[in-house]
Order: C-alpha cells, then structure tokens, then sequence
C-alpha cells in the first residue's frame, strides 16, 4: 500500500515530458483533433503517436492546428493496444523521457491504463491520463484483463502474444 502511495505521489509531481497517443483512427480523427489542440496548450513537448491515420492524414491534422509537425514521432509497428506500448517504450526510454501524458479514447482508458501501468512502469516512465471523449460505453473489463496479461508476458518475455485481430 505504501509503494502504491508512493508511486501516485511521484507521478503527480514528475511533469510529462511528452505526450503518448494510441492510435486508432476513425473517420472523424478524433484522437488526432484532440490530441493537436493538447499540444497547443503544451507547445514544447514531442508528440509520440503509436497506429492511428496514415503519416500523410496525422500531419495534416497537426499542421492544421498550428502544430510543428517536427514535434511529431510517428510509428506504426503496432498491431493492437498491448504492441502500441511495447514498441515505443524502449524509444521513450532510450530518450530519456520519464513521464508522459497518455492520450487515448475514454471509453479505451481503463485498458490503456493497466497495460501503461505494466509496460512503461517496467521502464520506470510514468504516465498521466487523458482522456478523449466519446458516446461510447466502457469497454469490457475481460479486455483490461486479458491484455494485462498479455503486457506481463511480455515483461517477462518479450513475447506480446499478439495478432491484428487481438483488439477486437
């Protein structure tokens, strides 16, 4: 109880050096839109986008808003939400980037949250939720489960266990 204390504590006093995006494009750009109006209000932080719209769609979004699209880090290894954390986390940390703000759909964040918990927390980077609205319900907790699973394995592994179909 008193590591989860501290921990909470230490992740509201290390200020985001960056800002985390999980793809997942939708015709409306959703997470895009939100994400470069975010970015307005903390203009000196790079913006690491995992999935989401085609290179050529992101930036424009951003460029659009006012946006340096040099601030821009775009990657599209991922295949599901457990790979959009795995295959940027050694980047982050390999930049010496500790904490983020971690921007995804709000109906997305209870997973996103304890996959971030396990993953970026074995690379000691915290994170502070952001949350883009939506009409939609809260996903089912099997997939927060399930997929925190899956981000243990692969702290002991390396191993995602994954495939394109693995979100759905």
């Amino acid at each position: 109880m008193l590591l989860w204390g501290y921990k909470e504590i230490q992740g509201q006093l290390v200020q985001p050096q960056a800002i985390l995006v999980l793809g997942g494009s939708t015709r409306k750009l959703e997470r895009e839109k939100f994400t470069a109006d975010f970015a307005r209000k903390h203009s000196d932080l790079p913006i690491w986008i995992s999935g989401g719209s085609p290179p050529r769609v992101t930036r424009e979004v951003f460029a659009k808003a006012g946006i340096n699209t040099q601030r821009l880090h775009l990657d599209y290894r991922a295949n599901n939400t457990v790979e959009n954390f795995t295959t940027l986390v050694d980047d982050l940390e390999k930049s010496g980037v500790k904490s983020v703000y971690l921007v995804t759909s709000d109906y997305h964040m209870r997973r996103a949250t304890v996959i971030g918990e396990i993953v970026l927390g074995s690379r000691g980077i915290n994170f502070k939720p952001v949350s883009v609205p939506s009409n939609n319900s809260p996903e089912p907790i099997a997939k927060s489960i399930r997929d925190g699973v899956r981000s243990l394995v692969w702290v002991a592994t390396g191993y995602t266990g994954g495939n394109e179909d693995q979100d759905k």
